[in-house]
């Protein structure tokens, strides 16, 4: 089987080529010839517009795994941000999905977002795939339009289309808020989260990386939309007791209470920020479980083992 991957030189995408080149012909899309060799054949494509010539890419294909996109902005200067993001996440994706369908690919895997059914979930009900969604920001409402134009594109040419919607992603070589969230506790600062009661779904590199092999090869995932996670939510405490645990260093929680953490973020305009630490966003993965036959190969612990020995390395 041979593969296209997008978006091969990022987090998920380095290690989608890594696991999946094991297995089948795998080719990387690159913005540039000068992008990092992500170790397999790669095909230089340019910026992704809807203007985007997939041709060479696309040849001889028979899935293509859609990881590139547009993500969220710490300082966005643009005058209309969704715009921004429509131009690569919804033009850019059918751009792409059009030239597949002509160049004769069976299946196109669409790796989404939970933010499609939102930032946050009612305690114990986890999102599920008929969820009615709720994008709140221009990044989910943005993937939320690409999947539902891919699906027509899908369902008027008979290509097989696969979304995915992950929850936060960690594993070696996270950045962004996790890596702070990592350094913080080897460091040993204490952190103001004891009373915190919450639970949230995360889903470890390897654990997403072994959903999208499964659904490249997979027939029943034709045409399904999945949620996916490790299958174990934690609260933020106990994300953190783990985190110290792997990287073998005392835990420091302080017993501040929720209100006050929310009221001194506000104040300091993490207002955010503090409301992802302290509330829900759980998924059900039982789809996955039940129509693939998937279960996460890796555990928490392990996945976060290696989260931060990769840090540490670095």
């Amino acid at each position: 089987m041979n593969l296209l991957v997008t978006g091969a030189s990022g987090f998920v995408g380095k290690a989608v080529c890594a696991r999946l080149s094991r297995r089948f012909q795998v080719s990387a899309a690159a913005r540039s010839a000068a992008t990092p060799s992500v170790g397999c054949a790669q095909v230089t494509v340019g910026a992704i517009t809807g203007a985007t010539d997939w041709t060479v890419a696309l040849s001889g294909q028979d899935v293509v795994v859609h990881l590139v996109a547009r993500v969220h902005v710490m300082k966005d200067l643009s005058t209309d941000p969704l715009a921004e993001f429509r131009a690569v996440n919804v033009v850019g994706s059918l751009n792409l999905a059009r030239q597949a369908v002509e160049a004769g690919v069976k299946r196109m895997i669409f790796v989404s977002s939970v933010k499609v059914n939102g930032e946050f979930s009612e305690s114990g009900r986890p999102f599920t795939e008929e969820s009615v969604a709720a994008p709140s920001d221009y990044y989910g409402i943005s993937k939320l339009e690409a999947e539902i134009a891919l699906q027509n594109i899908a369902q008027e040419t008979g290509m097989e289309l696969v979304v995915i919607r992950p929850p936060l992603v960690y594993g070696p070589g996270v950045k962004a808020n996790f890596a702070a969230l990592v350094q913080a506790v080897k460091r040993g600062w204490p952190l103001p989260l004891a009373k915190v009661d919450n639970s949230r779904s995360l889903v470890g590199l390897d654990n997403l990386v072994n959903f999208i092999e499964t659904c490249a090869i997979h027939s029943q995932a034709a045409g399904q939309t999945f949620l996916v996670s490790d299958g174990h939510d934690l609260s933020t405490p106990e994300l953190i007791r783990r985190l110290a645990w792997a990287a073998d260093v005392p835990v420091r929680l302080w017993p501040v209470p929720v209100w006050l953490l929310e009221t001194g973020a506000a104040v300091l305009g993490k207002r955010e920020a503090a409301k992802r630490l302290c509330g829900n966003l759980q998924v059900d993965i039982s789809k996955a479980r039940n129509l693939l036959g998937w279960v996460p190969p890796f555990s928490v612990d392990e996945g976060l083992r290696r989260t931060v020995a990769k840090s540490a390395a670095q």
